[in-house]
């Protein structure tokens, strides 16, 4: 039996983008334990504690606006989050850290974003060098997190299975070492339609209503399908865009995921004692 230790109440804001949800605590003090893997897993189970696909940390750093500091709903740090990206953004405005642009450091390195008046959030991914066929797996590439993409026939999207087929490959031989992401992906039946997309995230280790660096991953493999910048993507928890240069090289860079980070409510929550 495992008790948190933790000092008396814990204020948080939830956010979500596209449907992707996270528990965002304000932690410029520098109060949050993050090797509190417990205590993150609770935070965000959907039983227990408040209920997220992750927690994020928004910390000041002497270089940058601020710092994003990334955990898994597996109570474990995370490498970059793209929706989770855009809600911290829209956090630090509403908090008064920033005004309406940024430039922030993220587990994969400084990013830039904006927020325009509309509430639309635009984030500055890494430059992505290149993509990988894998054999029989699909187009494989790092978008600040690793991402395999699967393009399946027309109308098998909707049926899917994403837990079971996305559990496949993401413990697949192939992605033993460090694992992957997996996206399934539906191209435009009709010109100017978005292509659909629908994500099984490791950390959470189940289908996500919507993934950011997922998302980045699928517009970029779809570039060499016809698709030109910027693309629109339509996944179960809403639309998302993804802008880029391609370079002869195969290499991307400018690149910018574009949508909705939006505030769902906030509290406080008693969390000394807590038992797993």
């Amino acid at each position: 039996m495992t008790f948190f230790v933790f000092p008396v109440t814990l204020s948080f804001f939830k956010y979500q983008g596209t449907g992707n949800d996270f528990v965002m605590v304000d932690d410029r003090s520098r109060q949050f334990d993050e090797t509190n893997s417990h205590l993150v897993r609770f935070l965000c189970d959907r039983r227990r504690g408040i209920g997220a696909d992750g927690l994020i940390l928004l910390r000041q750093h002497a270089q940058y606006d601020f710092e994003m500091v990334y955990f898994n709903a597996d109570g474990y740090l995370g490498s970059m989050c793209g929706n989770g990206g855009r809600c911290t953004v829209a956090f630090a405005k509403q908090l008064g850290v920033i005004e309406n642009q940024t430039r922030f450091l993220a587990a994969d390195g400084p990013h830039d974003g904006r927020v325009d008046a509309d509430g639309t959030v635009h984030l500055r991914m890494q430059d992505v060098i290149g993509q990988q066929e894998v054999e029989e797996y699909g187009v494989f590439l790092d978008t600040g997190s690793p991402h395999l993409v699967r393009f399946l026939p027309a109308s098998t999207l909707a049926e899917l299975n994403v837990f079971t087929e996305g559990r496949t490959y993401r413990y697949n031989e192939r992605f033993r070492e460090k694992g992957t992401n997996v996206n399934f992906v539906e191209s435009p039946a009709t010109p100017g339609q978005p292509w659909q997309v629908r994500t099984y995230e490791r950390g959470v280790e189940d289908e996500t209503l919507s993934c950011g660096t997922g998302v980045t991953a699928v517009a970029l493999a779809a570039s060499r399908r016809g698709a030109t910048s910027p693309v629109h993507l339509r996944t179960p928890g809403g639309d998302l865009r993804v802008a880029f240069d391609a370079k002869p090289d195969g290499s991307f860079t400018n690149i910018y995921l574009s949508g909705p980070a939006t505030r769902v409510f906030d509290g406080k929550l008693e969390v000394a004692d807590r038992q797993q």
